[in-house]
């Protein structure tokens, strides 16, 4: 069997059975008090949700055995160090950045997630496999750690944003990719803010009042509403201002679409899960999610770019 086809679906098997252990084992009892960890997890959809892990999963695998012959699938110790790595970092400053830690008053609906820039960066830096396990590993054990308890779909939604910044490595030619991911974040920003604008009355589903502890009494503010297009056009400046440093254009443009996309399917499969309506699901808790990402994105992975870039230097590679 091939070697790298092995590497790839070892790597995911990873993924599904840590899923698996903490959403059928772990996640089945309330955590005891003081408890470092919470891994509980909605016993009664716990199937519908594995089930979009699933889905998630075999959609990363999906696209490894389209394009198995590209070189962006090559999983080796290196690479399972910056799983490892990426995966704990990312945990650790989901918890410190999630909103019940560092409250900031004039966006409190929405849990600022500065964090996000870290899978983005390393699906871009190593691959999208890399990225993938980033962000799904990294997330679950971030709500974990923040108490919340799990929504794995949401976590596998994380490890898409990973994985699809990393697939720039699949196309030959960076600026035609580049525009091409432009175009099709553009229109998906633009039907979604519509949607906003369709339905303002819904609420706010990641709203959290902290003092009180309740989730979703309010109305989606209008910066959350049209942050996606903020972010969209920040974005796209970034991507002509470092026209001459196309791999900052060319990670920030990814990381958007992984971005979209992830979240995009993580909401989606709520529609299933919790019986949300869609534009439901995408005014309450997509646009709230994805729009500030898409600003720390476009503020955040230059400067992870140009600092790795830097460092690479120095050391001769």
């Amino acid at each position: 069997m091939d070697k790298k086809f092995t590497n790839v679906l070892i790597s995911l098997v990873v993924v599904l059975a840590l899923f698996a252990v903490v959403m059928f084992v772990l996640g089945t009892g309330e955590p005891a008090e003081g408890a470092l960890f919470n891994f509980s997890v909605d016993q009664a959809s716990v199937v519908s949700r594995f089930v979009f892990v699933v889905v998630g999963i075999a959609i990363a695998f999906g696209v490894y055995f389209a394009t198995q012959a590209n070189k962006a699938w090559e999983v080796g110790t290196r690479e399972v160090v910056w799983m490892a790595i990426g995966a704990a970092l990312y945990a650790v400053f989901s918890w410190l950045f999630n909103g019940t830690v560092f409250v900031v008053p004039s966006a409190s609906q929405v849990a600022l997630r500065p964090a996000i820039a870290i899978p983005m960066f390393f699906g871009f830096a190593f691959g999208p496999i890399v990225g993938f396990f980033t962000g799904a590993v990294g997330n679950m054990f971030g709500d974990a750690l923040t108490g919340f308890g799990l929504s794995p779909q949401w976590s596998i939604g994380n490890g898409l944003i990973g994985f699809v910044s990393g697939m720039w490595m699949l196309f030959s030619d960076k600026k035609k990719s580049m525009d091409t991911v432009l175009y099709i974040s553009g229109a998906l920003a633009v039907v979604t803010a519509l949607l906003f604008f369709l339905n303002r009355s819904l609420p706010n589903m990641l709203y959290f009042d902290v003092d009180n502890g309740v989730f979703g009494d309010a109305q989606i503010s209008l910066f959350a509403g049209i942050a996606i297009l903020i972010g969209f056009a920040l974005v796209f400046g970034v991507r002509y201002f470092f026209k001459d440093n196309e791999d900052v254009a060319t990670a920030v443009t990814w990381g958007m679409l992984g971005n979209i996309v992830g979240l995009l399917f993580a909401s989606l499969s709520d529609i299933v899960i919790n019986g949300l309506s869609l534009p439901a699901t995408i005014v309450g808790q997509f646009l709230p999610a994805a729009g500030p990402n898409l600003i720390f994105a476009a503020i955040l992975v230059p400067m992870l770019v140009v600092a790795y870039a830097s460092t690479r230097r120095q050391s001769g590679r």
